[in-house]
Order: structure tokens, then sequence, then C-alpha cells
């Protein structure tokens, strides 16, 4: 390959690059129906009613609407404290939910060339999960009820709020934040309600993801299962077990990290599905053991490397990054699915790697503007209720809208957690 991207050129460590403590400044898929239906005066979230147009320089807006605009958020990188593991849980080869680490695997380093077969088993080893079937934040929910003692706070007992936490979402919808700043070509609707004082927030799939969804070419569909053969390549169910390769694919399973954190002042709750962990017995703690496998398209050409850095690098770091998972490895693979080179990429290098890029992404902007959003929705969503959805749309070169719905198809939160959340004492397995 003539252009491969060498990690270990870049010893040094950004301060933009790695977490800080609490006291100190840190310098460095699950939808619901996306079809548009409001049932108060407010509009559609496509006819942006709720819509502000801020001035160059200006502070991002404080009501009407939210600007995605790159240079209002170049401003020192936000506090964001170390993730801590709070929790973590299963899902079976039938999706049902288990509060454990059963689907935990554990990383096998290949061969810095395997020439594996990303292909193999496509036809008849693969078992893929219902993605019309929309979860929403069910399995989160699962998990909160029934670990309902690590989250109370003491603090706020007597009061409305529930949890000690601000915001529950997935670590996928805090992606998608975090990259919109630099996203051209897809825009997303997130529903958020407030239930007992905490903010839940849950993605609904646009009309564009729904026709793209529908309309996958073969070939696009069987690149989708190459990332799950890889990690079948790299995986072991064991900590001194080997890989199987010869086993069925079955994306219904996984094994999902819980973690809490804080940005800037909104404490965050969110789970993130990990491929596997360090099998060294002296590995660190979770999240710090994590592995996350991906693959790519091997990188022939400086184009191609520097696409490879403005693209794919961002969504990998802003990935990794938001639940402390401290390294990528990747598997880079050949037009026919062969995988010729593994790669090592250490998150904190990430920004190393990206500098010398012009007009490349920036750290920096991502989690301003995620702060900021979040800010947004707090000073937005007032009302208390669980059958209330605040639905906040963007598309890009637009400003971040918002429309309300009462009652609607966009509602998420299950009666069978409101009644559990309500009931004071913790509930196990809810169906």
């Amino acid at each position: 390959m003539l252009a491969k991207v060498e990690m270990d050129q870049h010893r040094s460590q950004s301060p933009r690059s790695r977490y800080q403590n609490s006291h100190s400044a840190h310098k460095r898929q699950r939808d619901g129906n996306g079809r548009h239906h409001s049932e108060n005066k407010y509009s559609r979230p496509n006819h942006h009613q709720h819509h502000f147009q801020s001035t160059p320089g200006q502070n991002p807006p404080s009501s009407r609407g939210l600007s995605t605009r790159r240079e209002l958020y170049e401003r020192d990188f936000p506090v964001y404290k170390q993730p801590v593991e709070v929790g973590c849980f299963s899902l079976d080869s039938e999706r049902r939910f288990f509060n454990d680490r059963r689907q935990m695997r554990y990383y096998v380093e290949p061969d810095r060339s395997p020439n594996f077969d990303l292909r193999d088993g496509y036809k008849d080893r693969f078992t893929k999960r219902d993605d019309c079937v929309k979860e929403k934040l069910d399995h989160i929910l699962r998990w909160i009820l029934a670990n309902r003692s690590k989250l109370s706070s003491r603090a706020t007992a007597a009061s409305s709020c529930a949890l000690d936490v601000e915001f529950v979402t997935w670590r996928g919808h805090l992606t998608k934040l975090l990259t919109t700043p630099y996203e051209t070509k897809e825009g997303w609707l997130l529903a958020v309600t407030r239930f007992r004082g905490t903010l839940y927030i849950s993605e609904v799939e646009t009309e564009a993801a729904r026709r793209e969804r529908e309309n996958r070419t073969e070939r696009h569909e069987e690149m989708m299962y190459w990332g799950y053969k890889f990690e079948q390549y790299t995986c072991a169910d064991t900590a001194h077990s080997l890989p199987d390769p010869g086993g069925v694919v079955n994306t219904n399973e996984a094994f999902c990290t819980v973690v809490q954190t804080r940005l800037a002042d909104h404490r965050l709750l969110f789970s993130g599905e990990v491929d596997c962990r360090d099998k060294d017995p002296k590995a660190p703690a979770p999240p710090a053991c994590y592995v996350e496998l991906k693959t790519s398209a091997e990188i022939c050409t400086p184009k191609q490397r520097s696409n490879f850095h403005r693209f794919k690098l961002l969504k990998w770091w802003a990935q990794s990054f938001l639940p402390g998972v401290p390294r990528v490895v990747a598997g880079f693979r050949d037009h026919e699915g062969v995988v010729v080179a593994v790669e090592t990429f250490p998150i904190s290098k990430i920004s190393h790697i990206i500098k010398n890029e012009h007009n490349c992404w920036r750290p920096t902007v991502c989690m301003n503007f995620c702060c900021e959003f979040l800010s947004f929705v707090k000073r937005i969503v007032t009302e208390d209720n669980p059958s209330v959805v605040y639905l906040f749309s963007w598309e890009p070169h637009r400003d971040v809208t918002y429309s309300v719905h009462r009652d609607s198809q966009y509602s998420f939160l299950p009666h069978w957690y409101v009644d559990g959340m309500s009931s004071g004492e913790d509930s196990h397995q809810q169906s």
C-alpha cells in the first residue's frame, strides 16, 4: 500500500487528546418512526418555524434555533470528565436483555497481514438482526430499572429528579451530535422527553434514512456484514480461547457498557456497544480495557488517505472518545473483502494524525457543539411529562430546529418504565 497510515511517527501527547480530571478544563442506531405529525401549534420539523439566524461571531442563540456553524465553536475544549463504567448488559441471539457480561468477547491480535476473507459465511452462516424493529432506549431503560440503586441521588432524594443524571441516551446519538458541524450529507431527528427531571434522548429514523435502508443494494448489505466478520476473526469467547471464524455471525448479539460522565455542567448516562476487551489480566479496568474494531478500504493514494483522515477518523474518534475506549483496531481490506493489513489507532493520537490536513475537523468544535446542543435542549424541554416529545431536527447547512408533540407516535418511554420508575423499587427484566 502506497500511503499506509503510520501511527508511531506521532510520539508526543497532545493536550487536546486527553481526558482531564473534574477539577480542570479539558484542553484538547435505535430509531423510531420518521413520519412528521404534530398535534399542536408547533410546526413540522422540516418547516423551520423555530429558527434563529445568528450573525458571524455570535454565540449560538439562546432560543428558537441552534447554529451548527463551525466557527462558533472554535474555543477552549470543554471539561469532559473521565467516563466511569457504572454497569453493563448483554443481548443474546434472540435480542433478550441480561444484566451481565455474558456476551463480552476478548481481543486476539491478528497478524499484520492476515488475509482474512470477510465474504466467508455471508450466504450460509449469517443471522441478521431485523433493523426494521426500532428498539429506541428500551435496553438502557431495562438496565436503569435493574440498577436504580447505583443511580439514586442522595443530594436530590427529596426532589423531583429520580436519577442523579440529567441526560440518558445511546452513545451513537451523542456521536451524531459530535460530528454534526462537519456532516454534509445526513440529517437527523432526535426525540427528547423530560421525565422526573431527567432528559431522555432517542433517535427517530429520518425519511431519507428509511429510504436508504429499504433500498440497499446486495453489495451494500454484504459490505455491512464484513465488519461483523472481522470481529469474528479477531474475538474469542474467553480470555484463553481462540476466535472461531467458522461459526455463525449473529448480529442480534451484543455487549454494551453503561458509562457516566460530565460534559461541562451536563451529567450524562449513556450506553454503547463494545466489540471486545483486552484479554491481558493486567489490563486496566473498563472502559480503558475495551477495544473498538473497524474495517476500511485499503489506502492506496494520497487522496484516499486524506479522505480517511477527514471523514472516517472523525467518526472513529467521536465514537470511542465518548465512552473512554482507548484504541481502534482497523482491518484494511481490498475491493474483494480480503483484509490485507491491520493497524491500531490510539484515540489519544488521532488529533496528531489529522493535524496536517488542510481545513480538517477539530475535536474542540465537536465537543463544544455537543455541549451547546445539550444546553439548548435543557432550555427548550421544560414540560416534565413522559407523553410529551420535543423533536429536534437538523439538516446539513441548516440550524437545529424543534417541534413539540403530545401523545404522538414519537413517544418512546414505555409504560413499564414509567410505572417502574414511579414505583420507587428496583425492577428486573420488564417485558
